[in-house]
């Protein structure tokens, strides 16, 4: 009878603490989507994943200046257009690819890769890059503890934000006519 007791505490007990959440049940950097609808309905989609600062210094030290960073966590990036765009100047047709930054301290690069699918790291190389363009950079008023991406749209052209710690960096996107 008391190792019929015993072992039903055991199984009790078990499924009590599997049943109570826990820290290590947390989603860590949650996914995430952004979006920015032309006048015509055509649309940009990004799918990310969005880390959060949890007490570390990011930018120089998570995400070291100098290096290739995939642009949240986890899975790499997508971007996903259904219109013809031109960013900073360069045209990028419709069609899917995924989003590398390169920042450093003074600025930051957006890497447009034809590389889709592949988890965040390594980074692809250069070989895969369909373009590379420079992002404005400013600074937050205040830290924003969740990596995000949004959309600020005006008119005819998208203003495609990065945020996260104290920086923005940031591009202008058109649909291309």
């Amino acid at each position: 009878m008391r190792k019929t007791s015993a072992f039903r505490f055991v199984i009790l007990f078990g499924l009590t603490v599997v049943a109570i959440p826990s820290k290590s049940q947390e989603v860590l950097s949650p996914p995430a989507k952004a979006a920015c609808k032309f006048a015509g309905g055509k649309t940009i989609t990004v799918a990310y994943s969005s880390p959060r600062m949890r007490g570390r210094k990011i930018f120089g030290d998570l995400v070291p200046f100098g290096e290739v960073w995939r642009t949240g966590a986890d899975n790499a990036t997508s971007f996903v257009t259904k219109a013809d765009l031109v960013a900073g100047g360069k045209n990028i047709p419709a069609g899917s690819y995924t989003l590398f930054t390169l920042p450093t301290q003074s600025k930051w690069i957006l890497i447009i890769s034809k590389q889709t699918g592949e988890f965040g790291i390594p980074y692809p190389g250069e070989q895969f890059d369909f373009s590379r363009i420079e992002m404005k950079l400013s600074k937050l008023p205040s830290q924003i503890e969740n990596f995000t991406i949004s959309f600020d749209q005006t008119g005819a052209s998208c203003a495609m934000r990065l945020d996260w710690e104290s920086t923005r960096a940031s591009i202008d996107i058109s649909e291309k006519k």
